[in-house]
């Protein structure tokens, strides 16, 4: 491949992504870095999320908020990485009627999506929690299928069947590792709303590609930090409305002296769980931005595949055998996608080459 092509994974017109500028190693090093981010930040936020839980903490609506109410951080990169060009490619900017209507539809929706999650994680163990999300993966496929034009091959389809398969194992589990004191009915509840919180995430993800691509079109990172920044200011003000609504703020008073490992952890706690969702979103989307929702949605399963092995050894969580044949399953799912991206990436560098020989014999 031409060192100034990107190789974009998973899509049909390689070229016309914004950053086909770009150099191949430049391209990679932009993928590493938000590889990081997302690992890291969603591995730290699930752990952190029920260490809250176990501590004493009750309330999914603060379990939520801080999900997105760190974001104003996120003005520092902002700022070094904004660029004062704007995209060649755009003939007019959109209007910022079009772009409010945008940021707030999907705040509001990640906001709901966080509280889904804050329930899930409330009725499940780390590593079970982590191990339902992966199949977002599944959703998504199915999503940027129908959205975004990606192509189903036989080995995402592979992955989707995995991941489903593996989901579903811990569903029928009777031995299941629920947290002291919920019950059968509850876990239950947990897995669906997991279930349901994943594919809401995947929705996301797929219309977020979907504007950076057909609405918003900078050659920018900078267009990465705005749609997390507004999104996730829209996101917090609709949780803390309903925290303030549902009356659960009284809660949090109690809370802070009854936290177990003290109040300097709660506020700890609450306040590195908030950084860690931010890293992670950082990295979500950029690697939407920068290859595509798919992409970003799979090193996101790998992150929920590794989570159960840091949960078991922070928590002591219980691994039985159907749970780790679920793990492993999830790992297959996501070697698979990668064995995919690997095939598509290496028949965009023939492409590249058999283009360049025949421009020259031309």
């Amino acid at each position: 491949m031409p060192d100034n092509q990107v190789p974009i994974l998973s899509k049909n017109e390689p070229h016309h992504h914004p950053l086909h500028k770009l150099k191949h190693s430049h391209w990679w090093i932009l993928v590493v870095v938000n590889i990081i981010f997302l690992i890291v930040g969603q591995a730290a936020a699930v752990i952190l999320g029920r260490y809250y839980y176990d501590k004493g903490g009750n309330s999914t609506w603060m379990a939520s908020v801080v999900q997105t109410a760190a974001f104003p951080i996120l003005f520092i990169p902002y700022f070094f990485l904004r660029s004062p060009e704007e995209s060649t490619r755009l003939s007019a900017p959109p209007s910022a009627l079009l772009l409010f209507i945008i940021y707030f539809v999907i705040g509001a929706v990640v906001a709901g999506d966080n509280m889904l999650y804050s329930i899930a994680l409330l009725y499940l163990s780390a590593s079970t929690y982590s191990l339902i999300c992966a199949t977002q993966l599944a959703f998504n496929a199915i999503f940027s299928f129908f959205i975004n034009k990606q192509k189903f091959t036989a080995l995402i389809l592979n992955s989707v069947v995995i991941l489903s398969l593996s989901s579903a194992l811990l569903a029928i589990n009777e031995d299941s590792d629920a947290p002291s004191g919920v019950s059968r009915r509850k876990y239950v509840i947990g897995i669906v709303t997991a279930l349901v919180a994943s594919a809401l995430y995947s929705l996301l993800l797929s219309v977020m590609q979907l504007t950076f691509e057909k609405v918003l079109k900078k050659d920018t990172f900078s267009v990465v930090l705005e749609m997390q920044i507004y999104t996730a200011f829209v996101a917090t003000c609709v949780i803390i409305v309903g925290l303030f609504a549902s009356g659960e703020w009284r809660t949090i008073h109690g809370e802070y002296h009854t936290f177990t490992s003290g109040k300097v952890s709660y506020i700890m706690t609450l306040v590195f769980t908030a950084v860690s969702w931010q890293v992670c979103s950082v990295g979500v989307v950029g690697l939407i931005f920068v290859v595509s929702s798919l992409f970003s949605n799979v090193i996101s399963t790998l992150s929920l595949a590794v989570t159960p092995i840091a949960s078991l050894i922070v928590f002591h969580d219980k691994m039985n055998g159907v749970k780790i044949i679920a793990m492993l399953l999830a790992f297959w799912g996501f070697a698979s996608y990668i064995y995919q991206n690997y095939l598509d990436d290496l028949s965009s560098r023939k492409n590249q080459t058999d283009g360049t020989t025949n421009d020259s014999c031309a």
